[in-house]
Order: structure tokens, then sequence, then C-alpha cells
């Protein structure tokens, strides 16, 4: 009989959680949940190779571990640092992580243009709202921001590089994913950027994937594009049997009464796509009648696009059935059958004069 695996015990803001060796600090995060979970704009759990491009998630580590319980030196990126036995770590509880998380989010937001109101990525994007949680009011960058023309991948993708935080996801999915890598990190330092070689457009079967790993509005939907704000669109589950036998056919349809404008794959609560789907169904099964569709999706609160959703509504009761004592009000009835007034048997056209309340006194035999 196999010998139990030894766990862990890490203690993250004070709260302890056991998971196996070799996990992350931020994975470990997770299992936690809540705001413990460090921001994290590059690492991505299902790409190999991805995290400590973007350094949002960095922590510091009070204590390494049982054995050596020296603190680390330096806040360390929580994506690549694995956990110890007995390893102790602050995050929202270190008023040094949150000033260094300050300075990340404005350096990635030196070059980033602030066009949300334009962005189709607006209501969905990582950055808005790590911006908003740890961001500054103002900058202190003087200098000319970078710019670049806005070049189409292909006839359904739109790459906006000046929007662009390398944080290398996409050309991790197109690597890992596709196996067919046509693009990747052009230059160096403040030159770099996402581009493809020979001026090749993105064709694959899988590569509109790269559109929901994107945390920002570099990446966007050409089909979608300018088409409609997500916070006016109803996000439902929906799936299909797609002949792609890599793809599940589960999606997101993003639609406006009976139109489908976009085609998304599910997304987790930390924004990580839950199973990749095929370009069919995301580009070109935009009709109703294509899909099943299983009921509204779940969207977090913090979000606003949960704002037009009606999950889980109560129907406030009606105040009309305790006045009547029980009695359901009757909104439509016949006057002359209800009332004392009006009787029917009278006939107002051959009453010679103004009608008066003497003609309709009932008189007593």
């Amino acid at each position: 009989m196999a010998e139990d695996k030894k766990m862990f015990k890490v203690k993250i803001d004070n709260i302890s959680v056991e998971v196996e060796p070799g996990t992350t600090i931020l994975n470990a995060a997770r299992l936690i949940g809540g705001e413990v979970v460090p921001p994290a704009m590059c690492y991505y759990s299902k790409l190999e190779g991805s995290g400590g491009k973007c350094r949002t998630c960095i922590v510091k580590v009070t204590k390494g571990s049982d054995a050596d319980p020296r603190p680390m030196p330096k806040l360390v990126a929580s994506c690549r640092t694995t956990v110890m036995d007995g390893m102790e770590v602050a995050n929202i509880t270190s008023p040094e992580v949150l000033d260094a998380r300050k300075g990340v989010v404005e350096f990635l937001l030196i070059n980033h243009p602030l066009d949300c109101p334009i962005c189709d990525q607006a209501g969905e994007c990582h950055l808005q709202d790590l911006g908003y949680e740890n961001g500054s009011e103002a900058t202190r960058y003087e200098f000319k921001r970078r710019t670049f023309d806005k070049v189409d991948l292909g006839d359904k993708i739109k790459l906006h590089m000046t929007r662009c935080i390398l944080c290398y996801r996409c050309v991790f999915t197109a690597d890992q994913l596709t196996q067919k890598r046509e693009h990747g990190i052009l230059g160096r330092g403040d030159a770099a950027e996402i581009g493809t070689y020979i001026k090749q457009s993105l064709d694959n079967d899988f590569i509109g994937n790269v559109i929901d790993v994107c945390p920002v509005g570099a990446l966007t939907d050409n089909t979608f594009r300018f088409k409609n704000r997500v916070w006016f669109l109803k996000p439902v589950d929906a799936h299909r049997n797609c002949n792609n036998p890599k793809c599940c056919g589960k999606v997101v349809l993003w639609m406006r009464g009976d139109e489908v404008f976009r085609v998304t794959a599910r997304k987790d609560e930390y924004g990580e796509v839950e199973n990749f789907i095929c370009d069919e169904c995301r580009f070109e099964k935009k009709d109703k009648n294509d899909w099943v569709i299983e009921g509204p999706r779940k969207i977090n609160h913090h979000s606003v696009i949960s704002q037009g959703q009606y999950v889980n509504t109560v129907k406030p009761l009606d105040p009309l059935v305790d006045v009547l004592d029980g009695r359901k009000p009757k909104l439509l009835f016949n006057i002359h059958s209800e009332s004392q007034v009006n009787r029917p048997e009278i006939d107002l056209s051959k009453i010679e004069g103004p009608a008066h309340s003497d003609d309709f006194i009932i008189k007593k035999s």
C-alpha cells in the first residue's frame, strides 16, 4: 500500500491551508479564495511556462519554512515561487506589497492608452480592474508614449499593439495549442512588440483563443468589434456537437434578444478558459438555432456585466392581496355588473334631456 503524500502547511494572510509539494504560492492562495488571492496578468494555469512577466502577483514571504524561518529578503512573484512546509506569506496584510503592486500597475500603464470608453475589452478587462483597485490617480511618466498602428491578423483578429502589456499569453497559446506558431515577440526593450513573422496571418483551427487569453484589449474579435457593449448583452451557456474532436463545443453566447453578437469560451472565476474552443464555434456559429441553450451564465458580482443579470431573483409580494383579505384583485371587470350606480338595463340614449341621479334610483314597487 502506497504511503500518503506529505502535505505542506502554508499560512497566507494568517489563513492556513494544506497543499501538495510543488504548489506555487498563487495556487495555494486560490485554494483559500477571496481577497487573499494575488492578481495575475500573465500567469495562466493552462499554459506551460506562463507567469513571471508582469509582477502583479508579488507577495512577501515573512517565514521561509519551519526548517529555515528566515524571511525572504525581497518580494517574490507568487506564480513562480513554490511553497515550503511552514511558510508564511503576507499579501493584502503587507503595506509593502500593496505599495509595490501600486508601482507595478503604474509601470504597466506607462504606455497603455486610457481609451476604455472606446475599447471592446471594457467591462471585462483585467487591467481595468487592477488599475481601479491598485492604481494611482495620476502617472509620473512625462515622456511620449509609444504607439503602433492597428494590424489585422487575418480577417477575424485585430491587433492593437499600443494596448499590449507583453504578458506572452497569446504566444504560449499559439505555440502550445495550435502547434503552428506564427507570431511572437519581435524586437527588444522599448521596441518589443507582438507580431507575425513575414506578415503572416493567424490562420488555424484554434487561433481564436488568443482573444480569450488576452487580459487587455490588444487582441479583439473583428466580427464583434464596435458592435455592442458587453454590459448590454446577456451571456448564456450553450453547447453543440462540434465536428472538431479537440473542441468541447461548450461556449458562452453573448446575446441581445435573439441575436448572437459573439461566442466565447467559458471562463472560471480567475478569468481563465475552462476549455478551449475551435474557430468554427467562435466565428461561424452566430445563429441561435445552432446551439442548445442551457441557461444564463453566472457572472461574478464584481463585474459590471452582472448588473444586467436576473438570476435567482425574488418576485415582490403583491400588497393588494393583504389589503383585500386574501381576495385577488379584479383587474378587468364589467363595471355594470359590479357597480350599484350604473345599471345595465338603463339606456342613456333614451333618456330625455341630461341624465340625472334620479334616473338611476331603484323605484320600489
